[in-house]
């Protein structure tokens, strides 16, 4: 009786997003902490040098409205030895964005995962192409959105007074992004049966149009000093950029490739299981 040939593995990119809420949030802790530190990497490496040339700059700006031998009079008699000592050193402000940027990544992991986990109902992509759609869907909404609207800016710029009004609409561009991407992958949904590339535009067109009549409805805020050197001010944005977009990107791929590899490990043992019956 001739044997008959085994059936070849399933692809992992065809497998769908299996396993338990706990081991799925297992998957985005490990990620997240990973993604975090590697940020926080970004943020050491490129980030900090251009805060530590707006900190010098704001330092010289004050020191020019405040000389020292007129100082005294002009803040009823107090001189720089009685400003009050940040609480938090330089130093440690640099070293510290590694726990920080670590915790938020083990926050934001499980927050993807708990995603991922409710995301799976609702469609037939695999693990790894689910991980990387929310990967790019949470950037989208979270970090392009927010920032292209209302970028961020070094310690020298913006006024400390405004930092309430700064920080709720900074929050509006957050939902405006949320709605963005709920848009768009509505539309991408509901053209089910559709040629995939055209639900796809339709998805990037609605997006699109969402943000672009959000940014009109939405104030502008621009408190850049007309001193201030825009060459500084446009790599610190880059910077800032680059260190969210590492973190998002990491925590997808992070996740992805946990994904694929525990499909990996899973599908021969499977396999065998049903060789045996």
């Amino acid at each position: 009786m001739p044997l008959s040939s085994p059936t070849p593995p399933t692809p992992s990119a065809a497998v769908p997003l299996v396993g338990s809420l706990k081991t799925l949030l297992l998957r985005g802790l490990l990620a997240g902490l990973i993604a975090g530190l590697l940020a926080a990497s970004v943020g050491y490496f490129v980030g900090e040098p251009k805060v530590d040339a707006a900190i010098a700059i704001e330092e010289a700006g004050s020191a020019a409205d405040h000389p020292h031998g007129a100082e005294p009079e002009a803040s009823g008699g107090h001189s720089h030895g009685d400003e009050e000592e940040p609480l938090v050193s330089r130093a440690g402000q640099k070293a510290g964005q590694f726990l920080a940027l670590g915790l938020a990544g083990l926050a934001l992991g499980a927050i993807f995962a708990s995603v991922a986990h409710f995301a799976r109902r609702y469609t037939t992509f695999s693990g790894p192409k689910l991980a990387l759609a929310l990967g790019l869907g949470g950037w989208a909404a979270i970090v392009a959105v927010p920032f292209f609207k209302y970028p961020a800016n070094p310690p020298a710029v913006g006024d400390p007074d405004t930092i309430n009004q700064r920080t709720l609409l900074w929050l509006a561009a957050v939902l405006l992004g949320l709605v963005a991407v709920g848009v768009g992958v509505y539309v991408y949904k509901v053209l089910r049966g559709r040629l995939s590339m055209l639900r796809l535009i339709a998805g990037v067109a609605a997006f699109v149009l969402v943000t672009a009549v959000g940014y009109i409805l939405l104030p502008g805020v621009d408190e850049v000093k007309a001193d201030f050197p825009a060459s500084l001010l446009w790599q610190f944005r880059v910077a800032s950029l680059a260190q969210t977009a590492t973190l998002w990107a990491c925590l997808a791929l992070g996740f992805a490739a946990l994904t694929e590899f525990a499909t990996r490990t899973d599908t021969p043992v499977r396999e065998s299981i049903a060789t045996a019956g």
